[in-house]
């Protein structure tokens, strides 16, 4: 572990104001409520989801990533109705706010729940609705980025990309892919992200997790990826790593998922260091805490733990989160203008300006 000389005295990552870009949909959801809709619903959960701790899992093979997948089904059936859609997206606003986020762009692949909510398009405009909700009751700046699933036929994924565009001006901002990024191609998808850009959307496919640094460069080659969902494992590669630098391609690392799924066996092994030297922009997130046990601030707290990440270069990865969102230019300005005052503060027992 990487000690931080000025831990006693740093300052709390919950008040550094930063943008919140990998949050899924379904994995936002706090365990309290799961428990709640499950009982409502007469929906049986294994001990995994009941438990009250993150379930131990590892989906570097294909049945520990099936097992997650399992639970993560489990728990996105027990979203049934549009008040369930409004409370998860709610309280995933309160949680980000309660840890310095001041924007958020949540991730969700409409038609996973389109059957239970009357269809896509009901399914979309209920769930862009309960965003609208939440932002306006909460404060928190909030939009959509409409996701594919790389398991379904590309088909599929031109059709999402054509509704993700018709709600553009209902707070759509972007238009990913995920699942398990070790099957099919990317270039397989590279139609329905070509609809997504024409129409103005910002291009954040998943890669570089569970597949090597490959995966990461087809995202960039087939889909033209603005930002990348994860992309650590691009520190494998030296030229990969220079050309999302060259190009400030932003990669959405969720150091807390990495190691709960055995990307790395360790915090301490993610290379969030190599990333950050090599001037890669990254945008610290979530992922799925209802799965992996943790929130926004503690992906802070992670590179400051065990990577001795100092409150300036923590300011500066808020910074670069802010840079990589599709906020309008004054949230923006005025994110980094507060990111700056958080550092310019007295740490806890310290002396404003000492870098810490």
């Amino acid at each position: 572990m990487r000690q931080n000389p000025w831990m006693e005295s740093a300052r709390d990552v919950r008040q550094l104001p930063k943008a919140h870009l990998h949050l899924h949909f379904t994995g936002s959801m706090r365990p309290g409520t799961l428990l709640e809709l499950a009982d409502r619903y007469g929906v049986h959960l294994p001990d995994a989801l009941r438990g009250g701790t993150p379930p131990k899992l590892r989906a570097t093979d294909e049945r520990g990533w099936f097992r997650f997948q399992r639970l993560y089904d489990i728990a996105r059936s027990c979203l049934r109705s549009p008040e369930d859609i409004r409370r998860l997206v709610r309280e995933a606003a309160e949680e980000d706010v309660r840890d310095g986020s001041r924007w958020l762009e949540i991730q969700v692949d409409p038609t996973s729940y389109a059957p239970r909510l009357g269809g896509l398009i009901p399914a979309i405009e209920i769930i862009l609705d309960a965003v609208e909700g939440a932002s306006r009751e909460t404060g928190l700046g909030m939009r959509v980025v409409i996701a594919a699933n790389r398991m379904k036929h590309p088909l599929e994924a031109r059709t999402l990309a054509r509704l993700a565009v018709r709600y553009a001006d209902r707070g759509v901002v972007g238009f990913g892919l995920s699942n398990d990024e070790r099957r099919g191609f990317a270039r397989d998808f590279d139609r329905a992200f070509a609809i997504a850009r024409r129409g103005g959307l910002l291009a954040a496919p998943h890669g570089g997790e569970l597949a090597g640094p490959d995966s990461v460069a087809d995202c960039l080659d087939d889909l033209r990826a603005g930002r990348v969902g994860h992309g650590v494992r691009a520190a494998e590669e030296p030229r990969l790593l220079a050309r999302l630098a060259e190009h400030q391609v932003t990669c959405e690392v969720c150091p807390a998922s990495n190691v709960a799924l055995g990307v790395y066996d360790r915090a301490e092994d993610v290379p969030l260091r190599t990333l950050f030297e090599a001037g890669v922009p990254m945008a610290l997130g979530a992922d799925d805490p209802l799965l992996f046990g943790s929130r926004l601030a503690a992906q802070y707290e992670i590179a400051r733990r065990y990577h001795g990440f100092t409150d300036a270069e923590l300011a500066e990865l808020a910074r670069q989160s802010v840079r990589g969102s599709r906020a309008p230019e004054s949230v923006r300005k005025g994110l980094l203008a507060d990111i700056d005052a958080w550092l310019a503060a007295p740490p806890p027992g310290g002396v404003a300006g000492t870098g810490s």
